[in-house]
């Protein structure tokens, strides 16, 4: 299969696939901010986001786009590194605002699925997962005490999304270039689409991590 088989086709998949999980960031961003208003709004959400058939084919659709990205990344990473002598995702003209996260997406995409790893641990493993298995969850607010009410959780986090911002600045553009989406005048463009993109999204990640630690860890 195209898609599969050729360089190209794999490309346009980590594309599409790394644009989907861009919109969900910004989703679950905007979800959590919820909580910076009202705790019993945030709590309303999670249970709409619980254990709910819609909700268990989106956190598969999720999972598996998560997968895919993750495995076409690696396979791509090691295509082009041996082909390039190590510079995966190398083009053209590399701006040097970019140049070091275009030379680093693999590290970045494996410090990136390690805190994937850590956060579904603190909040899906303790929400949905239990009540998949017909057990309590822990309610969004317990979830939230739970893990930033622990300071070394802040700065993991806080390295996760730095790691996540350097990954999606590139990656953005990057996604438009191998649709075909782009020409001279509109990288320019995407890359800074991209770049606000990012900071507001994981600026407003570290705002709601540095709010629930002082929330929930301060006594």
């Amino acid at each position: 299969m195209w898609l599969t088989n050729s360089s190209v086709g794999r490309k346009v998949v980590m594309s599409v696939t790394g644009l989907f999980l861009i919109l969900f960031l910004t989703f679950h961003a905007l979800m959590n901010a919820v909580a910076l208003i009202s705790f019993e709004a945030y709590e309303a959400v999670c249970e709409f986001l619980g254990a709910n058939w819609y909700a268990l084919v989106g956190t598969a659709v999720l999972a598996g786009g998560f997968l895919i990205h993750i495995i076409f990344a690696f396979v791509l990473s090691m295509q082009n590194r041996k082909a390039r002598g190590g510079n995966a995702y190398e083009v053209s003209k590399k701006p040097a605002t970019v140049e070091w996260a275009s030379q680093n997406m693999l590290v970045l995409g494996i410090i990136v699925l390690c805190f994937l790893v850590l956060h579904l641990y603190h909040f899906w493993a303790k929400m949905q997962l239990p009540e998949i298995m017909g057990e309590m969850p822990l309610s969004g607010k317990e979830a939230l005490s739970l893990t930033f009410g622990q300071w070394w959780v802040l700065p993991v986090y806080l390295i996760g999304f730095c790691a996540i911002w350097f990954h999606i600045t590139h990656g953005f553009w990057s996604a438009f270039q191998s649709l075909g989406t782009t020409n001279e005048k509109w990288i320019a463009r995407f890359k800074c689409i991209g770049l606000w993109w990012a900071t507001l999204v994981m600026g407003l990640f570290a705002l709601e991590a540095c709010y629930f630690t002082w929330f929930f860890a301060i006594p």
